[in-house]
């Protein structure tokens, strides 16, 4: 399985965490709960800024 890990900013609490870009789940902040990523299908659907990607697979 091919994918990329980023290191999201979660827009509320401004927390880092790092979601897989094919996430089949949806994905919180640990923080402040704000919903990070939603599943798609396929690529997940990334609600914050993307500070830098982790691992490409």
């Amino acid at each position: 399985m091919a994918g990329n890990f980023y290191k999201v900013q979660c827009p509320d609490c401004e927390n880092e965490q790092t979601v897989f870009g094919k996430a089949a789940s949806e994905i919180n902040c640990v923080v402040c709960g704000h919903k990070l990523a939603t599943p798609t299908g396929g690529k997940a659907e990334i609600d914050g800024d993307v500070v830098e990607t982790i691992a490409s697979r």
